[in-house]
């Protein structure tokens, strides 16, 4: 079974920055940037970004380079950004959220480090790098003193602009690149496919290493419109909010979970900034549509909600969905929809042969947008690989994702191959029974956690934010029962008053699993009681 894409000619040289470039050319009065109260319009981005190219290019830093960037979200983390690109350089994210002792394990997967851009408040946090570590505000001078205009140097389409982290099957960091071509088509199609333009103001809201962040950074200046950085180095709901009310913001990227949050913060305050957006783009996670249902159907909500799917490994979105085109009940899972421009999805089986119509298969991803490969990884580039299409040997990345098309030809991703857990003998997915506990009423929301028992075994445990009162144990189960096998119903159950968010955005299920070993919450039912496990 294979989706294709709409084919859209890409320029002979598809780079990022330049396209930003043509907009400083025509509006270099815009606002390009707006933090904490300052502005920056596209002509002073633009030639504080040349600077810093030129000073990257005479330390030797330019096409191929890696250049990381650990700042907080700031215009001049869109410089170290733009400068890294017109150096023709890749930047490789460190995210100032992020635990030390991650930092540190990533540093060290960085074949080929150049040097780090660091502020005086996030610099200790990398200084195990054994590279060097620049800071642009003690660098003004020195970059003041170099030319305002874009370096020459030839960046290609096949050329890496960036390189985020991932897990790979192994749970070790994977450093995974990113080309032009890919980037650039894929900003392409969000501007073409759904009418984005210079007035199609952006707000971040997601963590700078999740691999969505580097799209929601860029999509704006691509466009020619303004992007808006919170002050804030985690996600901060009431400060979001406070910016989508108070600024003229149109479309936001985010994981499902963070959407959430919004939906809930509107709806407990009755505003309506959100259903006052053009776009919402969000995914990275199984949707809980129930979560939108009533606030998308609010009087006067015109925003667009779309569902997307991808990995990193192949330029963060695959495919879109009209959230419009969902009617609850209509599917099991709701669907993630049909491809980008230039990208086509293969369903295959175990054999790397494509499944029949309406059957299940892995989810390959095919096109303009798949990735350079794992900078720092040996057998995990086993994912990426060529299968025959057609007579046609092309190269695809294998995701690992379940999937199916559906009648309508629209992609729906069932779960992980590698989430399935063995228990009691059964192979399980938790994704499956978090949508079962959903359908609950008093269920707001839910997630499934793999913990052990005492002797090693898997077993599940659901922990459930309930819509009123506690939800009691046995009430849970046998409803649950009702519904799932009794394999797949959890060991055991936890009222928790939210869902732990990782800085991501989605939710931190590694988190859960340590509350679930610690013990750290009443066992549902007994809450009420003030009875403690």
């Amino acid at each position: 079974m294979i989706l294709q894409g709409k084919r859209v000619a890409l320029p002979s040289a598809p780079v990022v920055h330049r396209q930003f470039e043509s907009h400083v050319a025509a509006t270099p009065d815009a606002v390009a940037v707006v933090h904490a109260g300052g502005r920056m319009t596209y002509a002073e981005l633009d030639a504080r970004a040349n600077r810093f190219a030129r000073f990257l290019l005479a330390r030797g830093h330019g096409r191929g380079a890696k250049v990381g960037v650990c700042l907080d979200y700031s215009a001049d983390m869109l410089v170290a950004v733009l400068g890294t690109l017109k150096a023709g350089a890749a930047y490789v994210p460190f995210d100032p959220a992020y635990p030390a002792e991650r930092l540190r394990l990533l540093l060290g997967q960085v074949p080929g480090l150049a040097l780090i851009v660091a502020s005086p408040v996030t610099a200790g946090m990398v200084e195990s790098a054994d590279v060097e570590i620049v800071d642009l505000d003690r660098l003004a001078d020195r970059l003041a003193a170099l030319p305002a205009t874009a370096p020459d140097t030839d960046v290609i389409g096949d050329d890496v602009c960036y390189a985020v982290f991932t897990s790979g099957s192994t749970g070790t960091p994977k450093l995974t690149a990113v080309r032009h071509e890919g980037w650039f088509n894929l900003m392409n199609w969000l501007r073409l496919e759904y009418g984005l333009h210079s007035g199609s103001n952006n707000l971040v809201v997601s963590a700078f290493g999740f691999d969505l962040s580097q799209r929601a950074l860029m999509t704006p200046l691509f466009c020619g419109a303004t992007q808006y950085l919170m002050a804030s180095r985690n996600f901060d709901a009431m400060m979001a909010y406070r910016i989508l009310t108070e600024h003229d913001i149109r479309v936001v990227h985010c994981a499902s979970s963070t959407l959430y949050v919004l939906v809930d913060w509107e709806t407990a305050r009755g505003g309506d900034a959100l259903t006052k957006l053009d776009h919402v783009l969000f995914g990275g996670e199984a949707l809980k549509a129930e979560r939108l249902t009533d606030w998308a159907r609010r009087e006067g909500n015109t925003c667009t909600l779309l569902h997307q799917y991808g990995v990193a490994e192949c330029t963060d979105v695959a495919t879109s969905y009209d959230l419009a085109g969902y009617r609850p009940g209509d599917q099991d899972v709701p669907p993630v929809g049909r491809p980008a421009y230039n990208t086509d999805i293969h369903l295959l089986d175990e054999n790397l042969r494509h499944v029949a119509p309406g059957e299940q298969g892995e989810i390959c991803i095919a096109g303009a947008g798949v990735g350079a490969g794992y900078l720092n990884a040996g057998p995990e580039n086993r994912k990426f690989t060529t299968v025959d299409a057609g007579g046609e040997r092309i190269r695809v990345y294998r995701t690992g994702d379940r999937g199916r098309v559906t009648d309508a030809g629209d992609l729906v991703v069932l779960g992980r191959i590698d989430a399935q857990v063995k228990v009691r003998g059964m192979r399980i997915d938790p994704v499956d029974v978090e949508r079962a506990l959903a359908q609950l009423d008093g269920v707001r929301e839910t997630a499934v956690a793999v913990t052990r028992t005492d002797a090693g075994d898997a077993e599940l445990t659901a922990f459930l934010v309930p819509a009123g009162d506690d939800l009691a144990e046995d009430d849970v189960r046998a409803r649950l029962l009702r519904v799932l096998p009794r394999n797949m119903v959890p060991a055991r159950f936890r009222n928790i008053p939210r869902l732990p968010l990782s800085p991501h955005g989605k939710v931190d299920r590694a988190a859960l699993a340590e509350t679930a070993r610690g013990e750290q919450y009443a066992a549902v039912g007994t809450a009420a009681r003030g009875e403690q496990r």
